[in-house]
């Protein structure tokens, strides 16, 4: 990992973690000391930054935490509905008997947040289920585009679960059915649409909130 890299990296999990909030002012000088490199791959890093949209420049302050609005959140899951289906299908060619076991166990574990009301770790398993489909598919660069669709809404720091409980229970059924559609070895149009659908599922409950 070089210089750019490592200060993009080190940004960029501040970002999504949280400890950047939005509005926050990125300090170049002192991102450049944490890395032990110049101003110039921080300021190389700042900028693929703000071409994903997750900072932005303005005179005679820098780069600061953008965040993101409600639209660009809606055009992020539209994005990733067709990212993620399509990858789901080509996963569903290679995909294992230990591999759906697997999606099995996380999706009871959900169960199990569910009733006991913890919140805050469905989204993390939820995004452990379908990363654990993708890890069967070869296209590595579609994979990488699911990622940082995926970090830029882990911006919005009540996203996912937290933002919709009531379309918790429904995406875990949904869940079972797509388990269902992989153990079946149903045709790859049939579970790329029902992995399309999910996610756009996931995009109505945001509109109706917002």
């Amino acid at each position: 990992m070089n210089k750019r890299q490592y200060a993009y990296k080190v940004i960029r999990t501040r970002i999504v973690d949280g400890t950047y909030a939005p509005g926050q002012r990125i300090i170049i000088n002192q991102i450049a000391k944490e890395v032990g490199s110049s101003h110039i791959p921080v300021r190389e890093a700042i900028h693929q930054l703000e071409s994903e949209k997750l900072l932005e420049f303005k005179p005679n302050i820098g780069a600061i935490v953008k965040g993101i609005d409600n639209q660009l959140y809606k055009e992020s899951l539209e994005v990733l509905a067709l990212l993620e289906g399509y990858a789901t299908a080509i996963s569903a060619t290679s995909i294992t008997a230990d591999g759906i076991t697997k999606l099995k166990e996380i999706n009871r574990e959900m169960k199990i947040m569910l009733d006991n009301y913890e919140l805050d770790k469905l989204g993390a398993l939820n995004r452990e289920f379908h990363f654990h489909i993708y890890s069967f598919c070869p296209n590595e660069l579609l994979i990488k585009n699911i990622e940082e669709t995926w970090g830029r809404l882990d911006i919005v720091r009540q996203a996912g679960f937290t933002f919709y409980p009531k379309r918790t229970p429904l995406s875990i059924e949904e869940h079972e059915t797509l388990i269902q559609l992989l153990e079946d070895k149903a045709s790859s149009s049939s579970i790329e649409q029902y992995a399309r659908n999910h996610k756009l599922k996931t995009l109505d409950a945001f509109k109706m909130r917002s």
